[in-house]
C-alpha cells in the first residue's frame, strides 16, 4: 500500500471518531508489514483522561488481534465540519507506544492535512533518543 492509500484509509477512520467535547475528529491508519490495514480513531471521555488517541486505538486494534510488527501509520485530524485543517501530529504518548512494536529509524509516520496533503516522517525524527524495548536488555 502507498502512502496516499493509507492516508486515505486514515480519513475513513477519522470518521469513527467519538470527538463530541472538542469536535477534533483524528483516524489513524496503521499498516502492519504482512499488508494489513487496522483502523482507530480518538475516543472522547467527558472525564477527559479516560479518553484515548486514534494511534494508540489503532495499536490496541492490532496488537489485540495479535499483529506485532508494523511498517507505517498515517493519521488524519481536523475540526468536525472543516474538510482539513493543519497536520495532526501524534502526541508524546503515543510516539512512545509506538516505540514498543516499531523500529524508529524505520517506522514511517504519515501525517495528513486533507486526503491529498501530507508529509512523512520516521518515528526516530518525531522522537528523537528514545526509550524502548532494546534499553531493557
Amino acid at each position: 500500500m502507498n502512502d496516499k492509500d493509507l492516508v486515505k484509509e486514515a480519513v475513513l477512520a477519522r470518521q469513527k471518531s467519538y470527538s463530541p467535547y472538542s469536535n477534533y475528529m483524528v483516524g489513524a491508519a496503521l499498516l502492519a508489514k504482512n499488508g494489513k490495514v487496522y483502523h482507530g480513531c480518538n475516543i472522547e471521555n467527558s472525564g477527559y483522561s479516560p479518553s484515548n488517541c486514534a494511534e494508540r486505538t489503532a495499536f490496541f486494534n492490532a496488537v489485540s488481534q495479535g499483529e506485532r510488527e508494523f511498517s507505517a501509520i498515517a493519521i488524519a485530524g481536523w475540526a468536525k465540519d472543516a474538510q482539513a485543517g493543519g497536520q495532526a501530529f501524534p502526541c508524546g504518548v503515543c510516539r512512545q507506544g509506538m516505540v514498543e512494536f516499531c523500529r524508529p529509524k524505520e517506522f514511517k509516520i504519515i501525517v495528513a492535512n486533507g486526503d491529498q496533503d501530507f508529509t512523512v516522517h520516521t518515528l526516530e525524527e518525531l522522537l528523537p533518543h528514545s526509550f524502548g524495548p532494546d534499553n531493557l536488555k
